[in-house]
Parts: structure tokens; C-alpha cells; sequence
């Protein structure tokens, strides 16, 4: 992993996984100890489902980034599928508070596609290499002064 990936991959997970400490707090205080576990639940598979899609995506963007834009259109409906699955697996699952799960997925989704857009809209990424360019410069013939 590059080390902007690292960072990406940082300020991404930092405010969700705090949006997630919210969640269960709120979740505690209006459902109680099922409802705290169901926003933990949701928290946790919001960060494991963005988490691995960043590191597909960027992984895609090393090896193949010609298919970089439409790998990442099908990766947030992959994601979408996965997280629509398992509310509707879930739906009746007496192990936490559905509804608290459910809120806790969508809050940590949000935040982290803020969070996201955020890191690479302040990410620096060259987009002309300034050693290759000087390189060219001093590689380049001399025009004759005519």
C-alpha cells in the first residue's frame, strides 16, 4: 500500500469509526444494550465493506487504470448489493436491534464517502511529473538562433 493510499485509507476510517461511536451511544440511549450492539454490527460492516472497496479501487487504479472509472461504478453497486443483502438476511434477527443496525450502516456509509471526498479533494497529486519534464527539457536539441 502507497503511503497516500495509508492516508486515504486513515482519514476514511478515523471519522467513521467516530460517527460509529455516536451511532451506538444513540443507539444505546433509544434501544438499549440490542440496539448498541446493532449499531456496533452496522458500524463494523460499513467499515469492512468501504474499507475493502478502497483497496480494490486502488488497487485496480495500479495494475489496470484503464478500467479504473468503470471498476469503481461497479464497485459501489457491489457494495450497495452486499450491504441490501444482509439488511434483508437480517431483517429478522433477534441477536441486535435491526433498525439500529440498519441506521448505524447508512451513518457510517455516509461519513465515509464524505470523508472520502474530502481526502482527495485536499490529496496533492501530480499530475505532470516535474523530473521527467525538466529531463525532456535538457534532452531536447538546441533551436539554432535564426
Amino acid at each position: 500500500m502507497q503511503a497516500n493510499d495509508a492516508r486515504t485509507l486513515l482519514q476514511c476510517a478515523v471519522p467513521t469509526a467516530a460517527a460509529g461511536i455516536v451511532a451506538v451511544a444513540v443507539a444505546f440511549a433509544l434501544a438499549g444494550g440490542k440496539g448498541a450492539v446493532g449499531a456496533v454490527a452496522g458500524t463494523a460492516l460499513a467499515l469492512a465493506n468501504m474499507s475493502l472497496g478502497l483497496y480494490m479501487l486502488q488497487r485496480t487504479a495500479r495494475q489496470w487504470p484503464q478500467v479504473f472509472q468503470m471498476m469503481g461504478l461497479a464497485l459501489y453497486a457491489v457494495q450497495f448489493l452486499v450491504i441490501a443483502v444482509l439488511l434483508g438476511v437480517l431483517k429478522d434477527t433477534t441477536l441486535f436491534n435491526v433498525r439500529a443496525f440498519a441506521f448505524a450502516v447508512l451513518a457510517a456509509t455516509l461519513v465515509w464517502v464524505a470523508a472520502q471526498l474530502r481526502a482527495h479533494m485536499k490529496m496533492k497529486i501530480l499530475y505532470v511529473d516535474p523530473e521527467a519534464a525538466a529531463d525532456a527539457k535538457k534532452s531536447a536539441p538546441a533551436e539554432s538562433p535564426s
